[in-house]
């Protein structure tokens, strides 16, 4: 199994203290990915390593959290470990940017909560990810009744994005929690952007007012503040 790194966190899972478990290879390449290293890296670990990992930190946490790079390029390795969690008495969360809705469907079962990246409106998507999303959408359609809490997020980028967009993204999804995510401009694939200047917390805040009509929860994310409510 492709391991980037794991850490004890408690903003990963909202609520619990989490392991989380970052892996290694994506399927993207998101200009403003904040994990580049990721992509094509990770360090090959035994799963059997991961699963003893998990145990010893269970006397500590309360949640598993997978998270990467792309899980789902590992899904039978992601499937095992999730399993483990889940006998250890651990809620479980994905991260994932839901371009295999397959992969994801077999792991509804095992999980309690999953986040989704949406990039960006569906017209505009490979341009932003370099893949397409209907991926995406079939994931966020199977989600929508699987009683498993969903959270969708967006990282809005200043000049990648435009506040419309973002309303254009709510019209055409569905999922418990909505988060607007503060672009970062400290670690980047794309180097260009490393010039571009983060939104304030004051403008994702106006953004966020347009679209929570849409959901029933809407939050900002930032480094400043964290998570906000809006």
């Amino acid at each position: 199994m492709k391991i980037g790194s794991m850490t004890v966190s408690t903003l990963d899972y909202p609520g619990r203290v989490s392991l989380v478990i970052f892996t290694g290879g994506c399927n993207f390449r998101c200009p403003y990915c904040h994990n580049p290293e990721l992509i094509d890296g990770g360090e090959d670990v035994d799963v059997d390593e991961v699963i003893s990992k998990i145990s010893e930190y269970s006397e500590f946490v309360d949640a598993l959290v997978i998270s990467g790079g792309e899980p789902l390029l590992q899904a039978d390795e992601v499937e095992a470990v999730l399993g483990h969690a889940r006998g250890l008495g651990l809620k479980t969360k994905l991260d994932t940017n839901g371009s295999y809705p397959g992969k994801l469907m077999r792991l509804i079962p095992l999980l309690d909560y999953v986040a989704v990246d949406v990039k960006a409106p569906p017209g505009i998507y490979r341009r932003l990810a370099g893949a397409g999303p209907d991926g995406v959408m079939e994931s966020l359609r199977i989600l929508r009744d699987s009683g498993v809490m969903v959270e969708c997020r967006t990282t809005f980028v200043p000049g990648l994005l435009e506040p419309d967009d973002i309303l254009d993204i709510a019209r055409s999804i569905e999922c418990d929690v909505y988060v607007l995510q503060q672009f970062s401009n400290r670690t980047v694939l794309d180097e260009r952007l490393r010039e571009v200047d983060p939104p304030s917390p004051g403008e994702l805040r106006e953004i966020a007012l347009k679209v929570r009509e849409y959901f029933r929860k809407v939050m900002i994310r930032t480094r400043e503040f964290g998570d906000e409510e809006i």
